[in-house]
Protein backbone atom coordinates (compact mmCIF):
# COMPACT_ATOMS: atom_id res chain seq x y z
CA UNK A 1 0.00 0.00 0.00
CA UNK A 2 2.92 2.53 0.86
CA UNK A 3 4.36 2.30 -1.97
CA UNK A 4 1.02 2.82 -4.47
CA UNK A 5 0.27 6.09 -2.48
CA UNK A 6 3.64 7.34 -3.01
CA UNK A 7 4.01 6.55 -6.76
CA UNK A 8 0.49 7.59 -7.32
CA UNK A 9 1.10 10.55 -5.27
CA UNK A 10 4.59 11.63 -7.13
CA UNK A 11 3.12 10.64 -10.47
CA UNK A 12 -0.06 12.67 -10.00
CA UNK A 13 2.00 15.79 -9.22
CA UNK A 14 4.04 15.39 -12.22
CA UNK A 15 1.58 15.27 -14.54
CA UNK A 16 0.12 18.38 -13.48
CA UNK A 17 -2.95 17.30 -11.59
CA UNK A 18 -4.18 19.37 -8.90
CA UNK A 19 -2.88 18.45 -5.39
CA UNK A 20 -6.19 18.38 -3.93
CA UNK A 21 -7.26 15.81 -6.62
CA UNK A 22 -3.13 13.90 -6.62
CA UNK A 23 -3.79 13.13 -2.85
CA UNK A 24 -7.58 12.31 -3.33
CA UNK A 25 -6.68 9.88 -6.08
CA UNK A 26 -3.40 8.51 -4.42
CA UNK A 27 -5.12 7.41 -0.77
CA UNK A 28 -8.43 6.07 -2.35
CA UNK A 29 -6.33 4.24 -4.94
CA UNK A 30 -3.90 2.38 -2.32
CA UNK A 31 -7.03 1.34 0.02
CA UNK A 32 -8.70 0.21 -2.64
CA UNK A 33 -6.21 -1.73 -4.21
CA UNK A 34 -4.37 -2.78 -0.79
CA UNK A 35 -8.02 -4.77 0.39
CA UNK A 36 -7.26 -4.57 3.92
CA UNK A 37 -9.12 -2.03 4.93
CA UNK A 38 -12.76 -0.51 4.23
CA UNK A 39 -12.76 2.11 1.52
CA UNK A 40 -15.61 3.81 3.82
CA UNK A 41 -12.80 4.84 5.78
CA UNK A 42 -11.53 7.19 3.02
CA UNK A 43 -15.08 9.09 3.25
CA UNK A 44 -14.92 8.91 6.54
CA UNK A 45 -11.79 10.79 7.16
CA UNK A 46 -12.81 13.17 4.65
CA UNK A 47 -15.37 14.34 7.14
CA UNK A 48 -13.40 13.88 9.99
CA UNK A 49 -10.84 16.28 8.69
CA UNK A 50 -13.25 19.23 7.99
CA UNK A 51 -15.31 18.70 11.22
CA UNK A 52 -13.32 20.77 12.94
CA UNK A 53 -15.15 23.90 15.13
CA UNK A 54 -11.62 25.74 14.91
CA UNK A 55 -11.68 25.30 11.10
CA UNK A 56 -14.71 27.05 11.05
CA UNK A 57 -12.48 30.50 11.49
CA UNK A 58 -10.81 29.92 8.24
CA UNK A 59 -14.20 30.75 5.99
CA UNK A 60 -15.07 33.56 8.51
CA UNK A 61 -11.38 35.36 7.83
CA UNK A 62 -11.42 34.78 4.24
CA UNK A 63 -15.01 36.40 4.01
CA UNK A 64 -13.71 39.26 6.32
CA UNK A 65 -11.05 39.94 3.85
CA UNK A 66 -12.94 39.66 0.97
CA UNK A 67 -15.71 42.61 2.29
CA UNK A 68 -12.38 44.96 3.79
CA UNK A 69 -11.69 44.94 0.21
CA UNK A 70 -14.84 45.44 -1.25
CA UNK A 71 -14.68 48.42 1.30
CA UNK A 72 -12.13 50.06 -0.56
CA UNK A 73 -10.13 49.64 2.75
CA UNK A 74 -7.17 48.44 0.59
CA UNK A 75 -6.46 51.75 -1.53
CA UNK A 76 -6.94 53.23 2.17
CA UNK A 77 -4.02 51.33 3.60
CA UNK A 78 -2.01 52.26 0.51
CA UNK A 79 -2.09 55.97 0.79
CA UNK A 80 -1.70 56.28 4.62
CA UNK A 81 1.82 53.22 3.75
CA UNK A 82 2.53 55.81 1.06
CA UNK A 83 2.41 58.85 3.34
CA UNK A 84 4.25 57.37 6.18
CA UNK A 85 7.39 55.75 4.16
CA UNK A 86 6.98 56.99 0.87
CA UNK A 87 9.66 59.43 1.15
CA UNK A 88 12.66 57.05 2.14
CA UNK A 89 14.63 55.35 -0.46
CA UNK A 90 13.12 52.77 -2.49
CA UNK A 91 10.30 54.31 -1.16
CA UNK A 92 7.08 52.67 -3.09
CA UNK A 93 9.08 49.00 -2.29
CA UNK A 94 8.36 49.72 1.26
CA UNK A 95 4.85 51.10 1.08
CA UNK A 96 4.55 47.03 -0.21
CA UNK A 97 5.94 45.93 2.65
CA UNK A 98 4.10 48.22 5.17
CA UNK A 99 0.47 47.26 3.46
CA UNK A 100 1.18 44.09 3.13
CA UNK A 101 1.99 43.65 7.29
CA UNK A 102 -1.36 45.76 7.43
CA UNK A 103 -3.32 43.55 5.06
CA UNK A 104 -1.99 40.27 6.88
CA UNK A 105 -3.91 41.82 9.97
CA UNK A 106 -6.90 41.22 7.93
CA UNK A 107 -6.55 38.40 5.46
CA UNK A 108 -4.17 35.96 6.69
CA UNK A 109 -3.40 34.69 3.41
CA UNK A 110 -0.31 34.97 1.02
CA UNK A 111 -2.39 34.78 -1.99
CA UNK A 112 -4.95 37.09 -1.01
CA UNK A 113 -2.30 39.84 -1.02
CA UNK A 114 -0.56 38.66 -3.58
CA UNK A 115 -4.15 39.22 -6.29
CA UNK A 116 -4.67 42.13 -4.32
CA UNK A 117 -2.73 45.14 -2.88
CA UNK A 118 0.72 43.52 -3.93
CA UNK A 119 -0.58 44.01 -7.30
CA UNK A 120 -1.71 47.23 -7.08
CA UNK A 121 1.65 48.83 -5.83
CA UNK A 122 3.60 46.48 -8.31
CA UNK A 123 1.94 48.59 -10.74
CA UNK A 124 2.46 51.28 -8.66
CA UNK A 125 6.25 50.55 -8.85
CA UNK A 126 6.89 49.84 -12.69
CA UNK A 127 5.08 53.16 -13.33
CA UNK A 128 7.57 54.84 -11.17
CA UNK A 129 11.06 53.71 -12.71
CA UNK A 130 11.18 50.33 -10.88
CA UNK A 131 12.67 47.38 -12.82
CA UNK A 132 9.27 45.35 -13.78
CA UNK A 133 10.65 41.50 -12.46
CA UNK A 134 11.99 43.12 -9.50
CA UNK A 135 8.38 45.05 -8.77
CA UNK A 136 7.00 41.87 -8.77
CA UNK A 137 9.92 39.83 -7.21
CA UNK A 138 9.02 42.06 -3.81
CA UNK A 139 5.29 41.85 -4.29
CA UNK A 140 5.01 38.39 -4.18
CA UNK A 141 8.04 38.63 -1.16
CA UNK A 142 5.80 40.56 0.60
CA UNK A 143 2.53 38.41 0.34
CA UNK A 144 4.52 36.01 2.19
CA UNK A 145 3.96 37.93 5.33
CA UNK A 146 -0.09 37.22 4.82
CA UNK A 147 0.06 33.48 6.72
CA UNK A 148 2.69 34.77 9.22
CA UNK A 149 1.25 38.12 11.48
CA UNK A 150 -2.23 36.93 12.75
CA UNK A 151 -5.05 35.97 12.08
CA UNK A 152 -3.13 33.04 10.20
CA UNK A 153 -5.53 30.43 7.95
CA UNK A 154 -2.08 28.28 8.18
CA UNK A 155 -2.15 29.01 11.76
CA UNK A 156 -5.50 27.74 11.92
CA UNK A 157 -4.47 24.41 10.21
CA UNK A 158 -1.76 23.60 11.98
CA UNK A 159 -3.64 23.54 15.11
CA UNK A 160 -6.24 21.41 14.18
CA UNK A 161 -3.14 19.00 12.64
CA UNK A 162 -1.73 18.50 15.77
CA UNK A 163 -2.31 18.43 19.81
CA UNK A 164 -1.93 20.53 22.51
CA UNK A 165 -1.63 23.84 20.60
CA UNK A 166 -4.41 26.12 20.59
CA UNK A 167 -5.14 28.97 17.54
CA UNK A 168 -4.90 31.69 19.65
CA UNK A 169 -1.34 30.85 20.95
CA UNK A 170 0.14 30.26 17.58
CA UNK A 171 -1.71 33.60 16.24
CA UNK A 172 0.70 35.64 19.17
CA UNK A 173 3.66 32.96 17.78
CA UNK A 174 3.74 34.82 14.59
CA UNK A 175 3.70 38.48 15.39
CA UNK A 176 7.51 38.14 16.05
CA UNK A 177 8.43 36.50 12.74
CA UNK A 178 5.59 38.36 10.90
CA UNK A 179 7.45 41.89 11.98
CA UNK A 180 10.79 40.51 11.43
CA UNK A 181 10.39 39.26 7.90
CA UNK A 182 8.83 43.28 7.41
CA UNK A 183 12.29 44.01 8.61
CA UNK A 184 14.66 42.21 6.47
CA UNK A 185 12.75 42.52 3.20
CA UNK A 186 12.88 46.51 4.06
CA UNK A 187 16.70 46.15 4.61
CA UNK A 188 16.88 44.01 1.28
CA UNK A 189 14.89 46.62 -0.47
CA UNK A 190 16.74 49.85 0.54
CA UNK A 191 20.06 47.66 -0.71
CA UNK A 192 18.31 47.04 -4.04
CA UNK A 193 17.31 50.36 -4.30
CA UNK A 194 20.56 52.17 -3.50
CA UNK A 195 22.35 50.00 -5.90
CA UNK A 196 20.01 50.65 -8.60
CA UNK A 197 18.64 54.17 -7.57
CA UNK A 198 15.31 53.63 -6.94
CA UNK A 199 14.25 56.98 -5.33
CA UNK A 200 11.24 57.71 -2.95
CA UNK A 201 8.26 60.75 -3.55
CA UNK A 202 9.89 64.02 -4.03
CA UNK A 203 8.23 65.68 -1.14
CA UNK A 204 7.51 64.15 2.60
CA UNK A 205 4.15 63.83 3.30
CA UNK A 206 2.48 66.96 5.06
CA UNK A 207 0.83 66.34 8.50
CA UNK A 208 -2.77 66.91 6.92
CA UNK A 209 -2.16 64.12 4.46
CA UNK A 210 -0.63 62.18 6.79
CA UNK A 211 -3.50 62.55 9.65
CA UNK A 212 -6.46 62.16 6.78
CA UNK A 213 -4.63 58.95 5.42
CA UNK A 214 -4.48 57.59 9.29
CA UNK A 215 -7.76 58.38 10.10
CA UNK A 216 -9.09 56.23 6.70
CA UNK A 217 -7.58 53.52 7.25
CA UNK A 218 -7.63 53.50 10.93
CA UNK A 219 -11.09 50.96 10.50
CA UNK A 220 -8.49 48.29 8.64
CA UNK A 221 -5.59 48.90 11.18
CA UNK A 222 -7.86 48.29 14.47
CA UNK A 223 -9.00 44.99 13.19
CA UNK A 224 -6.38 42.69 13.96
CA UNK A 225 -6.56 44.25 17.23
CA UNK A 226 -9.90 43.76 17.74
CA UNK A 227 -9.59 40.08 16.71
CA UNK A 228 -6.10 39.44 19.24
CA UNK A 229 -7.37 41.55 21.72
CA UNK A 230 -10.78 40.12 22.12
CA UNK A 231 -9.12 36.91 22.34
CA UNK A 232 -6.55 37.83 24.86
CA UNK A 233 -9.13 38.93 27.22
CA UNK A 234 -11.78 35.93 26.96
CA UNK A 235 -14.13 37.60 25.10
CA UNK A 236 -14.68 35.60 22.30
CA UNK A 237 -12.78 32.64 20.61
CA UNK A 238 -10.26 32.62 17.59
CA UNK A 239 -13.59 30.78 15.86
CA UNK A 240 -15.83 33.53 16.93
CA UNK A 241 -13.15 36.01 16.47
CA UNK A 242 -13.48 35.11 12.36
CA UNK A 243 -17.43 35.44 12.91
CA UNK A 244 -16.69 39.14 14.73
CA UNK A 245 -14.21 40.07 12.22
CA UNK A 246 -16.74 39.33 9.29
CA UNK A 247 -19.48 40.87 11.10
CA UNK A 248 -17.44 44.20 12.00
CA UNK A 249 -16.60 44.16 8.04
CA UNK A 250 -20.04 44.10 6.83
CA UNK A 251 -20.85 46.43 9.39
CA UNK A 252 -18.13 48.92 8.29
CA UNK A 253 -18.79 48.57 4.66
CA UNK A 254 -22.15 49.40 5.63
CA UNK A 255 -21.56 52.63 7.88
CA UNK A 256 -19.41 53.98 5.09
CA UNK A 257 -22.08 53.38 2.48
CA UNK A 258 -19.44 51.50 0.55
CA UNK A 259 -21.65 48.66 -0.62
CA UNK A 260 -24.14 48.09 -3.21
CA UNK A 261 -26.12 44.93 -3.30
CA UNK A 262 -23.90 43.57 -6.10
CA UNK A 263 -20.82 43.93 -4.15
CA UNK A 264 -21.57 42.35 -0.88
CA UNK A 265 -22.99 39.28 -3.08
CA UNK A 266 -19.63 39.03 -4.94
CA UNK A 267 -17.65 39.31 -1.36
CA UNK A 268 -19.73 36.45 -0.41
CA UNK A 269 -19.30 34.45 -3.53
CA UNK A 270 -15.52 34.95 -3.90
CA UNK A 271 -15.66 33.71 -0.34
CA UNK A 272 -17.78 30.58 -0.92
CA UNK A 273 -15.23 29.38 -3.95
CA UNK A 274 -12.44 30.23 -1.75
CA UNK A 275 -13.35 28.69 1.07
CA UNK A 276 -14.47 25.64 -0.82
CA UNK A 277 -11.37 25.07 -2.24
CA UNK A 278 -9.56 24.93 0.82
CA UNK A 279 -11.95 22.40 2.77
CA UNK A 280 -11.79 20.09 -0.50
CA UNK A 281 -7.90 20.26 0.46
CA UNK A 282 -8.23 19.73 3.97
CA UNK A 283 -10.53 16.71 3.50
CA UNK A 284 -8.34 14.97 0.58
CA UNK A 285 -5.06 15.82 2.98
CA UNK A 286 -6.72 14.13 5.40
CA UNK A 287 -6.59 11.00 3.82
CA UNK A 288 -3.50 11.37 3.08
CA UNK A 289 -1.86 12.25 6.21
CA UNK A 290 -4.13 9.63 7.65
CA UNK A 291 -3.08 6.60 5.76
CA UNK A 292 1.46 7.93 6.44
CA UNK A 293 0.51 7.55 9.44
CA UNK A 294 -1.16 3.91 9.26
CA UNK A 295 1.84 3.09 7.54
CA UNK A 296 3.79 4.47 10.03
CA UNK A 297 5.98 6.30 8.21
CA UNK A 298 6.43 8.83 10.87
CA UNK A 299 7.35 6.09 13.18
CA UNK A 300 10.10 4.99 10.04
CA UNK A 301 11.37 8.60 9.81
CA UNK A 302 12.02 9.41 13.18
CA UNK A 303 13.84 6.08 13.79
CA UNK A 304 15.63 7.53 10.61
CA UNK A 305 16.45 11.01 12.57
CA UNK A 306 17.24 9.38 15.42
CA UNK A 307 19.78 7.50 13.72
CA UNK A 308 21.79 10.30 12.41
CA UNK A 309 20.99 12.68 15.54
CA UNK A 310 19.50 13.10 18.57
CA UNK A 311 20.79 16.69 19.11
CA UNK A 312 18.17 19.26 19.50
CA UNK A 313 19.84 21.74 17.04
CA UNK A 314 20.95 18.72 14.32
CA UNK A 315 16.88 17.80 14.77
CA UNK A 316 15.55 21.49 14.28
CA UNK A 317 17.59 21.26 11.20
CA UNK A 318 16.56 18.16 9.65
CA UNK A 319 12.95 18.96 9.97
CA UNK A 320 13.57 22.17 8.70
CA UNK A 321 15.67 21.33 5.35
CA UNK A 322 13.15 18.23 5.12
CA UNK A 323 10.02 21.16 4.75
CA UNK A 324 11.50 23.31 2.91
CA UNK A 325 12.50 20.89 0.29
CA UNK A 326 8.82 19.36 0.24
CA UNK A 327 7.38 23.34 0.25
CA UNK A 328 9.23 23.36 -3.11
CA UNK A 329 6.80 20.86 -4.86
CA UNK A 330 3.77 20.33 -2.80
CA UNK A 331 1.34 23.13 -2.12
CA UNK A 332 1.75 24.78 0.94
CA UNK A 333 -1.73 23.65 2.73
CA UNK A 334 -1.57 20.17 1.85
CA UNK A 335 1.85 20.34 2.56
CA UNK A 336 0.69 21.98 5.94
CA UNK A 337 -1.51 19.28 6.83
CA UNK A 338 0.81 16.27 5.59
CA UNK A 339 3.51 17.00 7.32
CA UNK A 340 2.69 18.05 10.65
CA UNK A 341 1.28 14.44 12.10
CA UNK A 342 4.49 13.28 10.78
CA UNK A 343 7.37 15.92 12.19
CA UNK A 344 5.55 16.89 14.80
CA UNK A 345 5.99 14.04 17.15
CA UNK A 346 9.95 13.95 15.84
CA UNK A 347 10.04 17.72 16.74
CA UNK A 348 8.43 17.70 20.39
CA UNK A 349 10.58 14.39 21.16
CA UNK A 350 13.28 16.19 20.77
CA UNK A 351 12.27 18.58 23.18
CA UNK A 352 11.53 21.52 20.54
CA UNK A 353 8.42 23.62 21.97
CA UNK A 354 5.33 23.26 19.63
CA UNK A 355 5.11 27.25 19.22
CA UNK A 356 8.25 27.44 17.48
CA UNK A 357 7.96 24.24 15.48
CA UNK A 358 4.87 25.72 13.96
CA UNK A 359 5.83 29.08 12.90
CA UNK A 360 9.27 27.01 11.97
CA UNK A 361 6.84 24.93 9.40
CA UNK A 362 4.35 27.47 8.60
CA UNK A 363 7.60 29.50 7.30
CA UNK A 364 9.46 27.29 5.74
CA UNK A 365 6.40 26.69 3.81
CA UNK A 366 5.34 29.97 3.64
CA UNK A 367 8.89 30.74 1.52
CA UNK A 368 8.08 27.75 -0.62
CA UNK A 369 5.39 29.90 -2.22
CA UNK A 370 8.11 31.79 -4.15
CA UNK A 371 9.99 29.33 -5.08
CA UNK A 372 9.59 27.30 -8.36
CA UNK A 373 8.68 25.34 -9.94
CA UNK A 374 5.16 25.21 -7.85
CA UNK A 375 5.49 28.60 -6.08
CA UNK A 376 1.94 29.78 -6.11
CA UNK A 377 2.36 33.42 -5.78
CA UNK A 378 4.88 33.80 -8.06
CA UNK A 379 2.35 32.34 -10.53
CA UNK A 380 -0.01 34.58 -9.42
CA UNK A 381 2.28 37.73 -9.59
CA UNK A 382 3.36 36.63 -13.20
CA UNK A 383 -0.19 36.40 -14.35
CA UNK A 384 -1.11 39.72 -12.94
CA UNK A 385 1.71 41.31 -13.90
CA UNK A 386 2.20 39.66 -17.03
CA UNK A 387 5.56 38.88 -16.53
CA UNK A 388 7.90 35.52 -17.14
CA UNK A 389 8.06 33.31 -13.58
CA UNK A 390 11.79 32.44 -14.97
CA UNK A 391 12.65 36.17 -14.75
CA UNK A 392 10.34 36.54 -11.19
CA UNK A 393 12.96 33.42 -10.06
CA UNK A 394 16.21 35.54 -10.77
CA UNK A 395 14.38 38.94 -8.72
CA UNK A 396 13.40 37.02 -5.79
CA UNK A 397 16.72 35.29 -5.00
CA UNK A 398 17.83 38.31 -2.68
CA UNK A 399 14.46 38.47 -1.09
CA UNK A 400 14.43 34.95 -0.55
CA UNK A 401 17.88 34.95 1.30
CA UNK A 402 16.23 37.79 2.96
CA UNK A 403 13.78 35.66 4.41
CA UNK A 404 16.23 32.52 4.95
CA UNK A 405 17.84 34.69 7.60
CA UNK A 406 14.52 35.37 9.50
CA UNK A 407 13.86 31.22 9.08
CA UNK A 408 16.89 30.57 10.73
CA UNK A 409 16.63 32.90 13.47
CA UNK A 410 13.29 30.96 14.12
CA UNK A 411 14.88 27.79 14.10
CA UNK A 412 17.98 29.20 16.45
CA UNK A 413 15.88 30.93 19.02
CA UNK A 414 13.08 30.26 20.85
CA UNK A 415 11.90 32.74 22.21
CA UNK A 416 10.98 34.88 19.00
CA UNK A 417 7.90 32.42 18.69
CA UNK A 418 7.43 31.71 22.07
CA UNK A 419 8.25 34.42 24.30
CA UNK A 420 4.83 36.58 23.76
CA UNK A 421 2.58 33.69 24.18
CA UNK A 422 4.26 32.63 26.96
CA UNK A 423 3.94 35.84 28.61
CA UNK A 424 0.16 35.90 28.04
CA UNK A 425 -0.11 32.62 30.08
CA UNK A 426 -0.33 30.36 26.81
CA UNK A 427 2.13 27.04 27.09
CA UNK A 428 1.47 23.68 25.83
Amino acid sequence: MGKTLILLFFASLILGIPVAFTMGIAGITAILTDGSLNPLAATQRMFAGIDSFPLMAVPFFILASELMTACGLTRALLRFANALVGHVRGGLGHVNILVSMLFAGISGSALADAAGPSAIVMRMMRNAGYEANYAGALSAATATIGPIIPPSILAVIFAISTTGVSVAALFLAGVVPGLLLGLSLAIANHIVSTRRGYRGREDRASRKELRDSTIAAMPAIVMPAIILGGILFGVFTPTEAGAVASAYALLLGVVLRAFTLKSIYDAFARAAVITSSVLLIVAMASIFAWLLTYLQIPQTLAEGIASITTNKIGVIFILAGFALVCGFFIDTLPALIILTPILGPIAYSAGIDPLQFGMMLVLNLTIGMITPPVGPVLFVIATVGRLKVEGLSRAVIPLLLAEMIVLLLVMLVPGISTFIPHFFGFSH
